[in-house]
């Protein structure tokens, strides 16, 4: 009720446990609080706060338009609603290492259990579109060493995507992977791996958790969990799957409401109010309501 009894430190512990534990940890992407409660109820082991879908909320494309601000603020509230731990897109920190350094220190604060820093240039492009470049190498370390510098809780996870591989092919993907993997990165993030070559050989080359991004429409194939637990990937994410679901059922829905004049073809389709209800703990602030504010004029 209210917001999850776990406090961000537990959460953080836990999202560390989890990628050591030699099990799958996935994460779906949540476009809102609510949908975070639905991935917990789900029984997934964590949720995705994605830049792409909060671009997308706010009617812009995942073109780095975003501001810290705005990621900070909505990570907050999706992070304060959920028993689960939150790993966060944070781009490319917004800036200058200096930059995203704040960032680092702005997610703790929002209480987010860790982030993502990439090496593309800034302003950064979706990573399964042509067109995008990567940093020198050295100039991504230095954001990942700020970055790691300024947290201030040592179970905050520090990721580090790398975009190499699109862009310079996969040597030097897993060559970055490995320098960003010395300067402190606690998980790596290869961006658009094709398929199960990608990840054997990135998992082969490096001794830390890696990330597999299993979004739709993508340059990656689409893996089932049980192959890339069997290759060793220790996170999984989909980051915009719920989002995308959401949109075409209310495409769908307001298509047939245009043609229909009613809803009542669709109830089939909807959540229920009882289910709503259940989701959003009615029972529990009723009775947190009742013992609080008891007195009758």
């Amino acid at each position: 009720m209210l917001q999850a009894t776990s406090t961000p430190a537990e959460k953080r512990r836990k999202f560390r446990a989890g990628l050591e534990s030699g099990s799958l940890q996935r994460f779906p992407g949540a476009f809102n609080p609510l949908s975070a409660k639905l991935i917990e109820r789900q029984g997934f082991e964590g949720v995705y706060i994605s830049g792409a879908v909060l671009s997308a909320d706010l009617g812009l494309p995942d073109i780095g338009l975003t501001s810290v601000t705005e990621v900070a603020g909505r990570s907050q509230q999706i992070a304060r609603m959920t028993e689960l731990p939150t790993l966060v897109d944070a781009d490319t920190g917004f800036g200058e290492p200096m930059n995203a350094a704040r960032t680092v220190q702005l997610l703790e604060d929002a209480g987010a259990a860790g982030m993502h820093l990439e090496d593309q240039v800034n302003p950064k492009r979706c990573g399964h579109l042509d067109g995008k470049d990567v940093v020198e190498a050295d100039i991504a370390v230095r954001r990942i060493k700020a970055a790691v510098a300024a947290r201030r809780d040592p179970d905050f996870v520090i990721a580090a995507r790398t975009d190499a591989a699109a862009v310079n092919g996969l040597d030097d993907a897993i060559d970055r992977a490995k320098a960003y993997a010395d300067a402190g990165a606690d998980l790596i993030f290869p961006e658009a791996m094709r398929g199960p070559a990608d990840f054997e050989a990135m998992r082969a080359a490096l001794d830390v958790p890696i990330l597999a991004n299993m979004t739709e429409f993508g340059k990656s194939e689409l893996l089932d969990a049980q192959t890339l637990a069997d290759i060793g990937v220790n996170l999984v994410i989909y980051p915009v799957t719920l989002l995308r679901l959401a949109m075409k059922a209310a495409e769908n829905g307001l298509r047939a409401l245009a043609d229909q004049g009613t809803q009542q073809g669709l109830l089939d389709e909807m959540q229920h109010r009882r289910e709503l209800y259940d989701l959003l703990d009615y029972s529990d602030y009723n009775a947190f309501d009742e013992n609080v504010f008891n007195f009758r004029v």
